[in-house]
């Protein structure tokens, strides 16, 4: 008997960019096309899993790799970052266009559909913490015509444009002052060149800040529920309604730091942790507004998930607590699409 192909999922959040841009010998295009052994997400284990897409990050890690005596990471300098920023897009593009048709960089929820129809990785340029831009976001517009079509203004370090929440356990998010005023530009740009922007990484007060500024829905691509896990990168009760009175979404995080209500980086916490994060966020804000936003290749998830070849898996135990399949398919990859119809147009 044939096998069932997995349920497609588009997903909100990962990292396999600056692993591919980490990886020291080798060649980390053909190692994604092919099939490698480390990290979470390649091409084939995507296939396998039924990962048909998701917003693919470039993120420069701070300098130092550390946090300093206040407990923040400091964020590197803009000149870097374009580079880094630049380097990291270059190896979206050759994947692209080595993939022969694979993978595909979307600009809009037609291509990603037609991607996902095709069999094709549907790949999404997304910058989580631009500090590749300065204040006259000059960065901003010119890596838009490249194709950057969402941003998270912060990652959690200080910027020109926000305070983003430092790694606290456990924590309230309210750490810390909100936007800028070049931090309110950058939103209103956002919203003018309809560039989705991500809250994961802001604090409450930025978190605020950017509810009042924008006309977009709310979004944080890879965030949990604060009242299960009282991680500071977590979302509040207060938080997650704003998000649904927006039309936004919820990414769930498969991160055991932001699963586990005591905080530990135990990778033998079971799936079902995850579980918990969808149930909570649907029953609290409805089902169309949560999905999957693994950050695979940029943290540690459950040993019993794995990789992107283990997602059937994650699909089953959502099936076995009672989700059916409209429910199932909303969270797996209709709800994005939902959303980012409404924030990138159709």
């Amino acid at each position: 008997m044939t096998q069932a192909a997995p349920l497609p999922v588009f997903d909100g959040h990962n990292d396999v960019l600056l692993r591919m841009r980490r990886t020291e010998a080798g060649d980390p295009i053909r190692g994604f096309l092919e099939g490698e052994t480390g990290g979470h997400i390649d091409l084939p284990r995507a296939r396998a899993g039924g990962l048909a897409g998701g917003l693919c990050a470039i993120f420069i890690p701070s300098p130092s790799g550390r946090p300093d005596a206040n407990g923040d990471f400091v964020p590197p300098a803009q000149a870097d970052a374009l580079n880094e920023t630049l380097a990291m897009a270059r190896l979206l593009f050759d994947l692209e266009t080595r993939s022969e048709g694979g993978l595909t960089v979307c600009r809009n929820v037609g291509e990603i559909r037609t991607a996902i129809a095709g069999n094709r990785f549907a790949a999404v340029f997304h910058i989580e913490g631009i500090e590749a831009a300065a204040a006259d976001l000059d960065a901003l517009h010119v890596l838009h015509q490249a194709g950057l079509r969402s941003v998270g203004p912060v990652w959690s370090r200080p910027n020109i444009f926000a305070h983003g929440v430092p790694f606290r356990f456990p924590s309230s998010p309210d750490i810390g002052p909100g936007l800028t005023e070049a931090g309110k530009d950058l939103i209103r740009a956002c919203n003018r060149l309809r560039i989705m922007v991500d809250l994961s990484h802001m604090n409450e007060q930025g978190f605020w800040d950017i509810a009042k500024l924008s006309d977009a829905p709310l979004v944080a691509s890879h965030s949990n529920a604060h009242a299960l896990c009282p991680h500071s990168r977590n979302l509040t009760d207060r938080q997650l309604d704003a998000i649904r009175d927006t039309g936004g979404l919820v990414g769930i995080n498969f991160g055991v730091l932001f699963l586990r209500e005591d905080g530990v980086k135990n990778p033998e916490t079971p799936l079902e942790r995850i579980v918990d994060h969808v149930v909570y966020i649907a029953e609290r804000i409805g089902i169309d507004h949560v999905a999957l936003g693994s950050d695979f290749d940029g943290t540690t998830v459950p040993n019993e998930l794995k990789d992107a070849a283990g997602l059937p898996r994650l699909v089953d135990a959502l099936r076995a607590r009672g989700f059916d399949q409209d429910a199932l398919e909303k969270v797996a990859h209709r709800n994005w699409l939902a959303v980012l119809e409404r924030t990138l147009g159709a």
